[in-house]
């Protein structure tokens, strides 16, 4: 039997350098131009000429100050700050594309539902379906500062407000507009018919929201849902709430173990066994040969820093990595965290054949940060990838860079043909494809979430009793 082609999305973040540390010291890397609306506008034609299914944008409303107690060298290496709002530029990229889909990163513990909401119906409305929102409960301790928190929630607590303000934007999103709601009766004097649009009358133990919502429905009405915690609470988040989970992994091993996981808690969740699909945190960096492959990964290594790898570590785990200044070769041991629980468990337990060490988390974070490095010529590329995608059963994969555009355009130029003639990846769309929305991409012949998916329950809420939501 033919084996799957692999969903390939390019993943990066609204800032002059993302996972890679010292990536922005390249000759050939473009980092700074990250404020240049160009720039962007450029690799999104590039992307969509590659018949790319879509990118990622990560995002964090904090910034990395755990490691020594303070930002000076998340500063110094540009460790994900400064960084910009991903998804003002989103419009911008989808006015220059009919294809390339927008998978956007944005937090569920600080920005209000209702604005939220609002928010993605804009974006599903001008990338005519080709937003995805990626749901996270922010990690960051400087987030909770700088947004009115003394300090973070506990990581079960955040998850708890999360389930309640899925239901608030699913209300909003597919319950409170019914279709054909917008009747644009010039004649009748009537742009949208009341009696086809209702209010939530949601209340709960984090939020209360009465109203109606702001914007008529768009092309996909709930934009895909993307979710990416592979904690025990993060994973039953995932299952009941998210179309595509995104996991990081160091080894394929690993990678199974969280894919057999999801597929599990899924199914728990009284979802189907392919209703989730999964996308894997992958670098690749290709050469015409083996040899000129490990010599540009060489080259990358030189410009990266200890510092600025445990920066951006401290920073996702809520562990000051100076603490191992006199222990680096020491194992670091599971422990818990306010933080990000799944990146300490991903190095410090998630591989049971290996205790990892402070200066090995450096060396392996440096290039690609916490997802697997690839490194060779194209055929070697293809055997890899075709063994993440045999041995693991994902469904695709999130491609980052070390160095950006260049990571991408060796990519395009020399392993996505061997891959495209493999059968790894998808061949080249036709020309003259017509364009279809994220969800129709990733589940074809569903615009709207699937029934088994939890936001489809409330599509009844148009017909509802007020009070009854």
């Amino acid at each position: 039997m033919a084996q799957k082609a692999l969903s390939l999305f390019a993943f990066d973040c609204f800032a002059p350098s993302h996972l890679t540390t010292g990536s922005w010291r390249d000759e050939r890397d473009q980092g700074y131009r990250y404020t240049d609306l160009a720039y962007w506008t450029g690799v999104a034609r590039m992307l969509e000429d590659a018949s790319f299914d879509g990118i990622f944008f990560a995002d964090n409303v904090g910034y990395h100050d755990v490691y020594r107690g303070k930002v000076d060298d998340a500063l110094r290496d540009a460790a994900q700050v400064p960084i910009n709002d991903p998804t003002i530029v989103i419009s911008g990229m989808a006015a220059v594309t009919k294809h390339l889909t927008f998978g956007v990163t944005c937090s569920a513990t600080y920005e209000p539902p209702y604005l939220l909401a609002r928010r993605f119906s804009t974006l599903d409305h001008l990338t005519n379906g080709r937003v995805g929102w990626n749901i996270v409960t922010s990690y960051s301790d400087a987030a909770a500062r700088n947004l009115g928190r003394v300090e973070q929630l506990t990581h079960e607590e955040r998850y708890n407000m999360a389930d309640e303000y899925m239901d608030v934007v699913y209300k909003l999103w597919e319950g409170s507009y019914e279709d054909g709601a917008v009747v644009c009766d010039k004649a009748g004097g009537t742009y949208i018919d009341p009696a086809k649009v209702h209010p939530i009358n949601h209340s709960g133990k984090y939020f209360t929201v009465p109203g109606i919502h702001l914007c008529e429905p768009s092309p996909q009405r709930t934009p895909v849902l993307f979710q990416a915690g592979t904690s025990p609470k993060g994973m039953a988040f995932g299952a009941k709430h998210a179309e595509v989970v995104f996991i990081n992994t160091t080894t394929i091993p690993q990678a199974k173990r969280s894919v057999d996981s999801i597929r599990k808690a899924v199914m728990e969740a009284g979802r189907e066994h392919d209703d989730v699909k999964v996308v894997a945190l992958i670098t690749v960096i290709v050469g015409a040969t083996d040899e000129e492959a490990k010599t540009k990964y060489e080259r990358y290594l030189k410009n990266a820093t200890v510092d600025g790898a445990f920066a951006r570590f401290s920073g996702w785990s809520g562990i000051d990595m100076s603490t191992y200044d006199n222990e680096l070769d020491t194992p670091l041991r599971a422990s818990e965290t306010r933080q990000s629980q799944s990146m300490v468990d991903m190095f410090s337990k998630a591989d049971p054949d290996r205790d990892w060490t402070p200066r090995q988390i450096a060396e392996f974070m440096s290039i690609g940060g916490s997802g697997a490095t690839l490194v060779g010529s194209p055929k070697t590329i293809a055997t890899e990838l075709a063994r993440w995608r045999d041995e693991t059963g994902i469904d695709g994969i999130n491609l980052s860079w070390a160095v950006r555009p260049g990571s991408w355009e060796d990519f395009i130029a020399l392993a996505l043909p061997e891959l495209r003639a493999q059968g790894i990846i998808a061949p080249a769309r036709a020309k003259d494809a017509e364009p279809v929305t994220l969800r129709e991409r990733i589940y074809p012949g569903h615009k709207r979430t699937l029934d088994s998916h939890r936001a489809s329950s409330f599509r009844k809420l148009q017909a509802a009793e007020p009070g009854d939501a």
